[in-house]
């Protein structure tokens, strides 16, 4: 079963697909936001190229647990996919996944310009790999 994995943003949305086997994320080109038309445009070819059957989308919670503004941004988000795709769409808690993403480049040596780029993809890829090791957790149980 493929998954996207979506870090949602108000200028980027970064993407990843999981393999078939549901088990690793790899990190698509990052979505440079336009219009709503444009970005559905682009996950729609996504969802068709990769044969996606969910979608799981970062939920960035407060570091308390509390949903803030950009949850409600998410939300919306979310139903939109649902209803153009007619697919599942997991909303997968995320805080700090961007933090998160910085600092493993950071660690690599990537310089500030690759990592600004990058950054979106890799939080996406974090958000996906986050819900296929639950995923994989769960069903070991």
């Amino acid at each position: 079963m493929r998954i996207l994995g979506l870090d949602y943003g108000e200028k980027r949305i970064g993407a990843a697909i999981c393999d078939e086997l549901g088990i690793t994320a790899q990190g698509l080109p990052t979505i440079i936001r336009k219009t709503k038309k444009h970005d559905l445009e682009i996950l729609g070819n996504l969802i068709k190229n990769y044969a996606v059957e969910n979608i799981v989308v970062g939920y960035p919670l407060r570091l308390d647990g509390s949903e803030g503004i950009q949850c409600e941004k998410v939300k919306r988000f979310s139903t939109l996919l649902e209803k153009e795709f007619s697919l599942p769409v997991i909303k997968w808690p995320e805080t700090l996944s961007t933090k998160e993403a910085e600092e493993i480049m950071i660690n690599a040596g990537v310089g500030w310009k690759k990592r600004k780029k990058a950054v979106d993809k890799m939080a996406a890829c974090i958000i996906l790999q986050g819900y296929l090791d639950n995923m994989i957790r769960k069903a070991k149980l």
